[in-house]
């Protein structure tokens, strides 16, 4: 039965971050449970919605507690317990056989890939976020001349041991732009005018379209020559995220762009959006999607999200992610939804007669791990494979 294979199969989580090692209070640990800028309403916590009682019910026996403990109840026992020991509970209990980790959001405050590797015993390894690298390229002092020459040979050189690339566009200037590749005189002059108001402001934050632009070129030139994935943010995201215009089908001219140079194209968490990335993955060759952080904060409703990221999509398109940060919770939730719900869908369409055993067992694994293993550059042994 498909439960049976969705409980043991490793999975390789292909969009992941670091965890703190810090000894989170109560405030501080609601913090990342939550996507606002703000704190929860006066009299209300971040523990009362579908990821706070996902937490309590099935992280709290991880740590000894009884299922529904009290969130303050929880995290004072994480306390106790100590963030090292909480961390290698719940990284280890993941059942993950690789991690691959973007290292560009708040990177100071999170172990790095070697620490990671280290805590949940399996191999890790990196995806470079093209915007951070251009603001800390930025920062240093590059002349906006040099500025494109500088990003190109810095990105080649600090990419040597990822495994692939990633964008948080949506972020920046949402999906709906000019995709044509800017000449090297409007990249400096964008570049110049950038630099120069983040130098008087001191906010580094990449938003100008020429230069991600340049930025999105580059990277895909790389991820030709390295058969790289490019990794996309899509949808859901903190409070500066315009949903309306971080739907996926705005970004078709530059899928279609990697399309024909067969760079694949993974599209992030998708809610909600998830019709519109099966969609992409079926008619274009090199996309591939996952439905991320979704199935954490979705909780209860897990199910309903994955059964319709499984509508019409590819199965070799779908790629498993918990997308977890700073919570080692997280990524011990991702794996725990995401065995659960893909065993209750495809125990469903057993039951009504679509597949049997071998045909669920199949879809499990290519989603687990057999995609990830064939678009990204890792061997059978998770070691890296070197470009």
């Amino acid at each position: 039965m498909p439960i049976d294979l969705a409980a043991t199969i490793p999975l390789i989580d292909h969009h992941c971050h670091g965890v703190t090692a810090d000894d989170l209070d109560y405030p501080a640990f609601q913090r990342l449970i939550s996507e606002s800028f703000r704190p929860p309403p006066e009299g209300t916590t971040e523990f009362q919605k579908p990821v706070g009682l996902a937490i309590r019910r099935f992280c709290a026996p991880v740590l000894g507690l009884p299922k529904g403990v009290s969130g303050q109840d929880y995290v004072a026992a994480r306390q106790a317990l100590g963030a090292a020991e909480v961390n290698r509970r719940f990284l280890r209990a993941c059942g993950m056989s690789a991690m691959l980790i973007d290292t560009g959001h708040r990177a100071g405050m999170i172990l790095d890939v070697p620490g990671m590797a280290e805590v949940a015993a399996v191999p890790g390894h990196e995806v470079v976020r093209i915007e951070a690298l251009a603001e800390e390229i930025a920062r240093g002092g590059v002349a906006a001349d040099d500025f494109a020459a500088t990003f190109d040979a810095v990105l080649r050189e600090r990419s040597k041991a990822a495994v692939g690339l990633k964008t948080i566009m949506a972020y920046r200037t949402t999906f709906v732009i000019d995709y044509s590749r800017p000449t090297a005189a409007d990249v400096a002059q964008a570049a110049g005018r950038w630099m120069a108001a983040a130098s008087a402001s001191g906010s580094w934050r990449l938003a100008d379209a020429t230069v991600i632009r340049h930025l999105l070129w580059q990277a895909g030139e790389v991820c030709r020559e390295r058969r790289f994935p490019l990794q996309v943010h899509v949808g859901v995201g903190d409070a500066d995220i315009l949903m309306h215009a971080c739907d996926p089908t705005h970004f078709t001219p530059f899928i279609a762009a990697m399309d024909r140079w067969d760079v694949p194209v993974t599209l992030l968490h998708s809610f909600p959006f998830m019709r519109e990335c099966c969609w992409l993955s079926e008619v274009f060759r090199n996309v591939y999607y996952d439905v991320g952080f979704t199935l954490n904060f979705a909780a209860p409703q897990a199910e309903t999200i994955l059964a319709e990221a499984m509508e019409m999509g590819k199965f070799t398109k779908m790629l498993y992610s918990s997308d977890a940060f700073g919570l080692s919770e997280l990524f011990y939730l991702g794996a725990f939804q995401f065995r659960r719900s893909i065993s209750r869908v495809l125990d469903r369409w057993i039951a009504d007669d679509f597949c049997d055993a071998s045909d669920a067992d199949e879809i499990v694994g290519l989603i687990a791990d057999g995609n990830a293993r064939r678009i990204y550059p890792l061997p059978a042994n998770g070691a890296l494979i070197t470009p």
